[in-house]
């Protein structure tokens, strides 16, 4: 890889919330039955027209503004032509001349590195259909199946110029792009559901070479790490077969999540959509005014948040990026805050216990059943010294799985935190009469005998004796011995 650098630019289309199609007022809600949400405007059929959906031209134009976009004042729609059994008309309606946005950028950091990767433009579109196949792929099935319920969905499709030069790189900027449409209220950006889609070009070109290398194209990627993975792979297998002395071949190539590899598809020349100008679909004329009342529209993105938190909350900096990184976490984390305002402590308990049992069990934060209500709850507790720091966890856990309150936990499991000198006094006697020797090593200057003598009055109270309150207590009991 040393003689060699990676060239990388991302093709992502992003379906956009609107409740109607594009063209039509279709519902565009996602998991019905297929071919249920149709019509002959988004079938294709013969004689019908459409009407241009005004929300969809709102949702494109605050995604290219949030993504530092240039916005076209007068743009149109063009007919793609090609011809493929998820595409009724037989061509695509899109924006090939006059993209609605153009000429953006987004800001990203990898390693403590930061990196601007240029947007050549994010055009409007409408979905093709969804194709079923009966088998386990295209070439091994039976038959396939059409599914028109996303035909005519609209979508933006973000290019991004070849400015990546890593696997990393290219997940860092889908993270972030991401995040930013989430915050922008763009789109859901669900990739489980397709409402957000990648597919990759790379090739590779011997470093301080200013010619770009023959390129590949990478689909069927469903996750993040799986577009970090397939470029990687397919960086590595073209070095191998340039250093072999064979040629790179232009083609699309599918990415096999459970073998690690790419595999060839089909051939990718320069096809000929013949694309001309759409003209049964209005042209779209933006003035100034209305794309400034968008731009006034957008709410604060991640890195305005990440910048507040971090000057105006005092938090380090990988705290603030960890919790700006999805906006259902930032918002969880500004509520918490809101009740209990202490940054450091919230942030810990979210970036800690909430991130790990979330990850643990795979599910959203929506499906969490922890409030931020009651988090604070949970904090305050911990701090009025009512429980431990690792009462607190447990706690929290039966939260997140149960959504109690947790003054109702802790009354129900008994697991109230034993901090009363006179309780405490007659277990630490016991403690220090049985274990003489750490007794002895602490006298004599040992300090980490203490922490074990702690220990001891800690499975003796079954985690409920308050830790300060005891080491406290023990130091004062052996000084009066010595």
């Amino acid at each position: 890889m040393s003689k060699y650098e990676a060239v990388i630019g991302l093709e992502v289309h992003v379906e956009l919330k609107t409740a109607t199609k594009l063209f039509c007022g279709c519902s565009t809600e996602f998991g019905k039955e297929p071919n249920t949400q149709v019509c002959p405007v988004c079938l294709g059929l013969p004689g019908s027209t459409g009407v241009l959906n005004k929300k969809a031209v709102e949702l494109a134009t605050k995604a290219g503004l949030a993504l530092n976009c240039e916005i076209g004042t007068y743009t149109w729609f063009d007919r793609k032509n090609y011809f493929y059994p998820d595409l009724p008309k037989g061509f695509q309606i899109s924006q090939f001349f006059r993209p609605i946005a153009y000429n953006g950028y987004l800001d990203i950091e990898v390693n403590g590195q930061k990196k601007r990767i240029r947007i050549t433009r994010a055009h409007l579109e409408e979905d093709p259909g969804k194709l079923a196949h009966a088998g386990e792929s295209i070439t091994t099935s039976s038959a396939s199946f059409v599914d028109y319920n996303r035909s005519g969905i609209p979508l933006i499709e973000i290019v991004s110029e070849p400015d990546l030069r890593s696997g990393e790189e290219a997940k860092a900027y889908l993270e972030k792009l991401k995040a930013i449409l989430e915050y922008a209220g763009v789109s859901d950006v669900k990739m489980e559901q397709g409402s957000l889609r990648c597919d990759a070009n790379v090739s590779v070109r011997p470093i301080g070479s200013t010619v770009l290398g023959t390129k590949t194209e990478i689909k069927n990627m469903n996750s993040f790490r799986a577009v970090q993975r397939a470029i990687e792979y397919e960086i590595e297998r073209q070095i191998e077969l340039l250093e072999d002395g064979e040629a790179v071949i232009q083609e699309t190539r599918g990415w096999v999540e459970d073998k690690g590899i790419t595999v060839s598809m089909r051939s990718k020349e320069h096809p000929d959509y013949r694309c001309f100008v759409e003209h049964e679909i209005s042209a779209i004329e933006l003035t100034p005014e209305w794309i400034e009342k968008v731009r006034a529209s957008l709410p604060e993105l991640p890195d305005a948040r990440k910048k507040r938190l971090v000057e105006e909350l005092g938090l380090p900096a990988y705290d603030a990026g960890v919790i700006t990184s999805s906006l259902a976490l930032a918002e969880f984390f500004d509520a918490v805050y809101e009740k209990y305002p202490d940054a450091k402590t919230v942030s810990n308990w979210i970036m800690g216990e909430l991130l790990r049992l979330l990850n643990a069990r795979n599910v959203e934060l929506s499906e969490a059943k922890i409030t931020p209500a009651g988090l604070a709850k949970l904090l305050e507790l911990i701090k009025q010294g009512t429980i431990s720091n690792n009462m607190g966890k447990k706690v929290f856990e039966l939260m997140f799985e149960e959504g109690k309150d947790p003054e109702q936990i802790v009354k129900e499991k008994g697991m109230v935190q034993i901090s009363d000198e006179g309780q405490l006094t007659q277990i630490l006697t016991e403690v220090i009469a049985q274990n003489p020797k750490s007794v002895a090593d602490f006298q004599s200057g040992k300090e980490q005998a203490i922490g074990f003598l702690v220990g001891q009055v800690m499975k003796a109270t079954k985690g409920q004796a308050n830790p300060g309150v005891v080491n406290k207590m023990l130091r004062k009991m052996l000084k009066k011995e010595e």
